[in-house]
């Protein structure tokens, strides 16, 4: 993540709840995958865990993008 998408992260976490969550989900799932990805074999079931994860994890990077573009074109 860029650092002006921290900044506004940063800025606008404390009084929106939506980003918040979102945010804390985004987080959660980083360390799933993590904990995942550290693993030296995935049985079939963990393989697509990640897979699932992954897609979620993507998905709500998306929408934070969407709400940080947002407040970026609130602030021009």
């Amino acid at each position: 993540m860029e650092v002006r998408d921290v900044e506004l992260l940063e800025k606008h976490l404390p009084h929106d709840e939506n980003l918040k969550a979102l945010w804390d989900e985004h987080i959660l799932f980083e360390k799933q995958v993590d904990k995942l990805e550290s693993k030296q074999f995935l049985t079939p079931q963990e393989e697509l865990s990640l897979r699932e994860i992954k897609k979620q994890k993507l998905d709500g990077k998306t929408k934070i993008q969407i709400m940080l573009d947002r407040y970026r074109e609130l602030e021009m």
